[in-house]
């Protein structure tokens, strides 16, 4: 489990405008909240913190000066067209605490060369002690023929881990490949050739009485 210590400062500005200039001066703002307490409006190093939840459940230890708080990104909000960070949520956990998080899964193995995988959830709920919390499971894979799937009870669980998503939810599936239609194509009359047969329905010319002459 990772853990990050980050050093922050409490805000006592508020709204729009004070955000904006926040995040001018490289951080962005945040809130902390939970276990009962107040909200704490906090602003924190932007680029600290981009590297720091680039990790899935990352812990991180917040030190305001006068406390520490150990606590989960709850939401994360980005800007839709520079992908920069506008605001972070942050709730407050124990050491000791068991919490419910989404866990990604990574498959191993391979599976049948003729289906396709898909991925049908990239992640299982789990119950797990909050500093205990795994980066990434694995499901196995090996040998998954076209057709079949892979269930959440599939994925292996360290020891302390308590599934929380449905035992029966669809993690993998490796589809079947659609069939391809063969197109033959049609080659044309080469010049000098008959002309291709009338369509149905369609009479024939005739032909020219014995000693009628064609016409030009």
């Amino acid at each position: 489990m990772a853990e990050v210590g980050i050093k922050g400062a409490l805000r006592n500005e508020f709204g729009k405008g004070a955000s904006r200039r926040i995040r001018r001066d490289g951080l962005v703002p945040a809130v902390i909240y939970g276990h009962g307490e107040k909200p704490t409006h906090i602003s924190l190093p932007a680029r600290e913190v981009g590297i720091a939840i680039k990790t899935s459940n990352v812990l991180l230890n917040i030190d305001l000066g006068e406390k520490q708080e150990l606590v989960l990104p709850k939401s994360i909000v980005r800007n839709p067209l520079k992908g920069t960070l506008e605001h972070i949520d942050l709730i407050i956990v124990r050491r000791g605490e068991r919490v419910v998080v989404h866990v990604p899964v990574h498959t191993t193995g391979k599976h049948d060369p003729e289906g396709i995988l898909e991925h049908v959830h990239n992640s299982i709920e789990v119950e797990v002690d909050v500093t205990s919390i795994p980066q990434f499971l694995e499901l196995d894979i090996t040998g998954l023929m076209a057709g079949d799937s892979k269930l959440a009870e599939d994925v292996v669980l360290p020891e302390g881990l308590t599934l929380k998503s449905d035992p029966k939810m669809v993690v993998a599936h490796v589809s079947v490949r659609a069939a391809i239609e063969e197109v033959v194509p049609v080659a044309a009359p080469a010049e000098g050739e008959a002309a291709a047969a009338p369509a149905e329905g369609e009479a024939a010319a005739p032909a020219p009485a014995e000693g009628e002459a064609k016409s030009k």
